[in-house]
């Protein structure tokens, strides 16, 4: 009770303020809503655009450096491709080119042989009929020494003898056929 008295003795209404405090409170405000407006709201304007337009700019930037790469994957992707590709044709050239080598050699090897065993025939042939005219004369001279021993006379006309070996070495060839047969 004691504050109701001295209020009503002051005569003013505690709840609503005095004219002059509303009227300086208004002022002050409007003052600082018109410096917010004119100065601090686009300087936080410039701010918030200047942010924006760098967010943007770095996703454009980023999304340019995301299609750069995916380029640069798909161009090493298809170069890599193209390698393997160059590399199997590679490998399926140089076996094609070893079996073809291969396979020159052993011609080459098989032609060599043949040649060697042609040589080594003709070789052996000639030997053979060499020996066989080794053979004919000294069969030709024994037997013209055994014939005059059986015979009891000579044998050294050459003619003769000729005809004695030649008919003795006949008798042996058949008696050989006959007996192969």
């Amino acid at each position: 009770m004691h504050e109701a008295v001295i209020l009503a003795a002051e005569g003013a209404n505690p709840i609503v303020p005095d004219v002059w405090e509303i009227v300086v409170v208004a002022i002050g405000f409007a003052a600082l809503w018109f410096i917010a407006v004119k100065f601090v709201v686009p300087a936080f304007e410039k701010v918030y655009a200047e942010r924006a337009e760098a967010i943007e700019g770095g996703i454009a930037k980023a999304e340019a450096a995301q299609a750069e790469a995916t380029a640069a994957l798909e161009e090493y992707k298809q170069q890599l491709t193209e390698a393997r590709t160059e590399a199997n044709r590679i490998r399926e050239e140089a076996r094609t080119e070893g079996a073809q080598i291969l396979a020159e050699l052993k011609e080459k090897a098989a032609s060599e042989s043949a040649r060697i065993t042609a040589q080594a025939q003709t070789q052996i042939q000639a030997e053979r009929e060499a020996a066989v005219v080794s053979l004919r004369g000294e069969v030709g001279a024994l037997a013209t020494e055994l014939a005059g021993k059986i015979v009891g006379e000579s044998l050294n006309d050459d003619e003769r003898a000729g005809r004695v070996v030649d008919r003795f070495l006949a008798d042996l060839e058949n008696q050989s056929s006959g007996a192969a047969k």
